[in-house]
């Protein structure tokens, strides 16, 4: 079969023939016909201290994808060749303290998806049959293929209750936009939207933010002003990673505010404490998905709204054959596009 390799410790990626994996008695083995790029994928093709210090070659990349079901194991009941599916990426021991209390996602012995396991840039991939998610057989296999990072859009939105509350969204990556256009179906008041390029703002404003900003040219106090808002955002969902945007959003939060922070930071930077302790602002960490509330809620929110379902379409902006994959990767490097998928049908 056909994959997309880190064959070596360096730059670079290589498609190369390669034995197809053999599902085991729990695992499912799934023909992926879409695979989306995430910023992971990114690093491992630049080979940055990330990805030199946590990858060992050879390895197949890639954890976002949806497929069809066409092995299952002796053991597997639950899903059934044929089926369109996605998938969890984080493979998780069972056995540790968290695994046993049901807090999946904090396992401590994780196995990721493309990562430290073959992942899903190739014609085939396995995964235990618990990881696995079966779609709608009418839900388009684009959207299938983002669920990832949709989850990940749902788990931080939901981290704090938001009808009625005006929202700040740093960072209009594909994540930040979906982040928006869930922030509106669930009833936040006002979801104002900051990045540095207006091409991914204008894709926040087309899946529903009220307000987007240039943060190069403009501040947030801007926005509020406008906006009427006279004493800060309620919630802030924090999506860049960016130093700046961190300090932002803490500048202009309410006294009370609370703030989801999704995006990860290229290393460590300072930040005044003095606001978080006297507006006594709290402050939650994201991590990936929960399994599998997240699952369940974003298949839910994508049932109940049309509308919600076209913006999360909207954010796909570029699909290319996955032989294609170098200009998948050189367009998603660039940031003029949305999310950035490969076809492997």
């Amino acid at each position: 079969m056909r994959a997309l390799v880190k064959s070596t410790s360096g730059p670079g990626l290589e498609l190369q023939e390669v034995a197809e994996p053999v599902p085991g008695p729990d695992d499912v083995k799934v023909r992926v016909l879409r695979a989306g790029l995430c910023g992971t994928d990114l690093h491992l093709e630049q080979w940055d201290d990330w990805a030199a210090a946590t990858v060992h070659p050879p390895l197949i990349i890639g954890h976002e994808f949806s497929g069809e079901v066409v092995e299952v194991g002796a053991n597997v009941s639950n899903v059934a060749v044929g089926q369109r599916v996605s998938g969890e990426g984080h493979v998780i021991c069972g056995e540790c303290r968290n695994c046993r209390a049901g807090r999946r996602q904090l396992c401590i012995r994780t196995s990721s998806l493309g990562v430290n396991r073959n992942g899903a840039f190739a014609d085939y991939v396995v995964l235990p049959a618990t990881n696995i998610w079966v779609q709608p057989d009418d839900l388009d296999l684009s959207v299938c293929a983002v669920f990832d990072p949709l989850g990940n859009a749902t788990h931080t939105t939901l981290a704090f209750p938001m009808p009625g509350e005006d929202v700040l969204i740093t960072g209009a990556g594909p994540i930040g936009v979906m982040s928006a256009a869930i922030a509106q179906h669930i009833g936040a008041r006002y979801v104002v939207v900051t990045d540095v390029s207006d091409y991914r703002l204008e894709l926040a404003r087309r899946a529903g933010a009220d307000a987007v900003l240039n943060v190069s040219t403009r501040r947030v106090a801007d926005i509020q002003r406008e906006l009427g808002m006279r004493e800060g955002f309620d919630i802030g969902l924090e999506m860049s990673g960016n130093p700046s945007a961190v300090r932002e959003m803490i500048a202009n939060m309410n006294h009370g505010g609370r703030i989801a922070m999704l995006g990860l930071p290229s290393g460590e930077y300072a930040i005044d404490w003095g606001p978080v302790i006297t507006r006594m602002l709290t402050i939650r960490g994201i991590y990936g998905r929960e399994m599998y509330d997240t699952w369940y809620a974003m298949s839910a929110l994508l049932q109940s709204s049309s509308t919600l379902l076209d913006a999360v379409r909207s954010v796909i902006t570029h699909t290319f054959p996955a032989q294609d994959w170098q200009a998948a990767f050189d367009t998603a490097r660039s940031g003029r596009c949305g999310k950035v998928l490969m076809d492997w049908s």
